[in-house]
């Protein structure tokens, strides 16, 4: 592996099985799970939950652009939830499960808008995509119990 190492932040429902889908691409290194694009310093998951915060469950992916490309990171993304709907993906509504890809550099943001728009003009999905792109504010990591939440429980998936 390379020595140099990116962050990549990707908010797409429930981070449960985004996170596990992410940990299964070759290049990327390590996930984590936690709470960005709010107001509140150091939110825990009730208060998130209550859609006070105004966070959003994301998956933080550490990984190497030597081994995986960011616009390799963004299909997995884009595949893994509906991104028209929004603050919602299945039976999970609130801001707290918006769509939003939280962008660590202009070269993440311009390759974001270029995949967003370019999915839209295809028509990929039924209606547009509502994804919300701004630049990556602090990430607040989620409670212990959160992280790898699907592989402690011998899970692949909790996609409904």
């Amino acid at each position: 592996m390379s020595g140099q190492k990116e962050v990549g932040y990707f908010a797409a429902g429930c981070f449960w099985g985004v996170e596990a889908a992410f940990r299964q691409v070759k290049g990327v290194v390590s996930t984590a799970v936690g709470y960005q694009g709010g107001h509140t310093l150091n939110p825990n998951y009730e208060q998130v939950c209550s859609g006070a915060t105004d966070h959003a469950e994301v998956v933080a992916v550490t990984f190497d652009p030597a081994q995986v490309s960011y616009e390799q990171l963004l299909s997995v993304f884009w595949s893994k939830h509906d991104p028209t709907t929004l603050n919602r993906q299945g039976p999970d509504i609130g801001t707290q499960y918006r769509s939003a890809i939280f962008y660590a550099s202009d070269a993440q943001k311009d390759a974001a808008e270029k995949s967003k728009e370019a999915l839209d003009k295809a028509g990929v999905f039924s209606s547009p995509i509502v994804t919300e792109i701004t630049r990556a504010g602090d990430f607040f990591m989620a409670e212990d119990y959160h992280q790898q939440y699907l592989e402690k429980r011998g899970m692949a998936s909790c996609q409904i």
